[in-house]
Order: structure tokens, then C-alpha cells, then sequence
């Protein structure tokens, strides 16, 4: 059985997401944003184990709390970007833009790729590249608990910004319609800030996309 627990951390009120197969304990962080000591001691106190660290993109306020988690754990957790963003995760997320100077952590070990699936125990996780905010951006569906982690792709009523480098609108738009708005509309969308929503809510009262 996947459980999840949901972290808002630092300065930008980033959503981060501890998720774990409660049978064996195996554990992944999607978005190890800031803070990562707190997302840490969370897993202790459950006696989880993270292996691994999943982004959906590589902007410094998802990735700032991976070298804490990293430093704490041996062996280390394998990180997971797609290749796309790691221009960006080199240059610290585009942090100094924002005054902000981050450690970014272990280097990427795994090269995200669309359709690519990942596992905690039994329970998996379809990886859809989504680009448009990112380039490398993608999104992580698990079917079997009904969960999208959306990253900063699509948010309650609203959607992630493309005025930062690598931005592109018409990718953005195309990737909600083709990798989120497909989805059943009783899914969960756990968005990278603010509140979580669903598929269907956001088909009907997105005002950025239209079905």
C-alpha cells in the first residue's frame, strides 16, 4: 500500500512529497524541496527507507533539501531528473536569479524518460514528460493510488509560470492536455504549491486551459 505524506517548505512555499510502500518500507522524496532534515526525520520516525530522490523538475526550491537527505543516508539516494534539466540543475536551479545559492545535491543517477516506470515495492509510477515550464519537466502518475505529483506543470485553478528560461506556453498547454487532461477525472493532482485538485475539477474550472 503507498502512503504519502505532504511537506509546504521553504521561502517559495514548495509542496514536497514523501511517499513510501508501507510493507517494505521502501521510500522515494518527489521534490526534495528545502528543509530536507524534516522530510528525514519523518521517514526515521516511520523506519523508511529513501532510496530515492524524484524530481520533476530541476528549479532550486524543488531540489534545495536533496543534498540534506543525501549527506544523512549511506548509501546515498539515487536522484532521477530528465536529462533536459540538467543544464539547469548544474547552475543551482536558477537560484542566483533569485538570490538564492544552493547546494543541488547528488549528481543525477537516473535519466528520466517518458513512459519510464519506477517502483516502490509493488506499487509503480508512469513518468510523462511534460514540458513547458522546464524543458526536462515531467510529472509522475501512480495509477494504483489514483495520484498525480504534477510538479509545477498544473496547480489548483491555475498553472506553472513559462516566463523563467526554458519556459515555452504552447508546450505547457500541449502537455496538460495530452498528459494530464487524459487522465480519469477522479484523479488527484499534487501539485508542486498550493492545494491539491483533480483532473476533472481542473478540466472544468482551469481557466488557463480549455478542454
Amino acid at each position: 500500500m503507498l502512503e504519502i505524506l505532504s511537506f509546504t517548505l521553504g521561502p517559495v512555499t514548495t509542496n514536497a512529497y514523501l511517499v513510501a510502500d508501507s510493507e517494505t518500507g521502501d521510500a522515494a522524496v518527489i521534490d526534495p524541496a528545502w528543509d530536507g532534515r524534516v522530510i528525514l526525520d519523518a521517514a526515521r520516525q516511520r523506519g523508511w527507507r529513501i532510496a530515492n530522490l524524484w524530481y520533476t523538475h530541476a528549479h532550486f526550491d524543488h531540489i534545495g533539501g536533496a543534498a540534506a537527505i543525501a549527506d544523512a543516508l549511506d548509501p546515498a539516494p539515487l536522484a532521477a531528473l530528465h536529462p533536459a534539466d540538467y543544464v539547469l540543475w548544474r547552475a543551482g536551479g536558477g537560484g542566483p536569479m533569485f538570490g538564492f545559492n544552493i547546494d543541488p545535491g547528488p549528481d543525477p543517477a537516473i535519466g528520466l524518460e517518458h513512459g519510464q516506470i519506477l517502483r516502490l515495492g509493488d506499487t509503480q509510477f508512469q513518468v510523462r514528460h511534460t514540458p513547458g515550464h522546464t524543458p526536462g519537466h515531467c510529472v509522475f502518475y501512480c495509477a494504483e493510488a489514483n495520484a498525480l505529483f504534477s510538479g509545477d506543470l498544473i496547480f489548483y485553478r491555475s498553472v506553472g509560470r513559462t516566463d523563467l528560461p526554458g519556459g515555452n506556453w504552447s508546450a505547457l498547454e500541449r502537455s496538460i492536455r495530452e498528459q494530464v487532461y487524459t487522465l480519469p477525472d477522479e484523479t488527484v493532482i499534487l501539485s508542486g504549491h498550493g492545494s491539491q485538485t483533480s483532473v476533472g475539477d481542473e478540466k472544468r474550472m482551469n481557466p488557463f486551459i480549455e478542454v
